[in-house]
């Protein structure tokens, strides 16, 4: 289903709403959405490196406008949208553990959400239900969004034509093995989570 969905999402790049689909994917991955942007924000990048920069940019500032949804339907719509996204992506068993990475971490918690394959939107959509300081919610969802999407549209503007055809040789390569880290990413949270409850359980 992963792959399938990662397919649809970059095949968007070949249309004239390929820059919409990035905005509007970077915007919902960050609170319900399961495939994350940098697929397509990496092959429109690729079409023309010169906007490289500018692609990061939208999806950045998109990201973290989700990310604030995410925490708004945490904070006030968990009975009517909230739960559903969250037993979606196994999260909702395991709030007593995410509070515990919040109690320890602060929203530092969500910026390792924000910058690695973890689901962010479990972070986003629990930070909204334990009242995280929404200000240092949203500076540090906008430090780890931004970090990880220039990381990749910066490589691909200095580097360009080079980097371009390393990635259209091994393209089909590369789009499994980040299906891979996504997968990955679904399984850390889940043993990660698992891990911090068992201190608590055994109290």
């Amino acid at each position: 289903m992963l792959r399938g969905l990662f397919d649809w999402v970059v095949s968007w790049a070949q249309t004239p709403y390929g820059v919409w689909a990035l905005g509007i994917l970077a915007f919902t991955e960050s609170s319900f959405f399961p495939i994350p942007p940098d697929p397509l924000l990496i092959v429109l990048a690729l079409g023309d490196p010169s906007r490289a920069l500018w692609y990061a940019l939208l999806a950045s500032i998109a990201s973290v406008l989700g990310g604030m949804l995410g925490y708004l339907i945490g904070w006030g719509f968990m009975e009517a949208v909230g739960n559903r996204i969250m037993d979606f992506y196994g999260g909702r068993r395991r709030f007593d553990a995410i509070k515990a990475l919040y109690d320890r971490y602060d929203a530092w918690a969500v910026g390792i959400a924000g910058f690695t394959p973890i689901p962010y939107k479990l972070f986003t959509i629990s930070a909204g239900v334990f009242r995280i300081n929404f200000k240092v919610f949203v500076l540090v969802s906008a430090v780890s969004r931004s970090a990880r999407f220039f990381l990749v549209a910066g490589v691909i503007y200095l580097f360009g034509e080079s980097i371009q055809s390393f990635i259209d040789q091994y393209f089909n390569l590369l789009s499994l093995l980040f299906v891979i880290l996504l997968v990955l990413g679904f399984v850390v949270v889940r043993w990660g989570l698992n891990r911090t409850a068992q201190p608590q359980s055994s109290r």
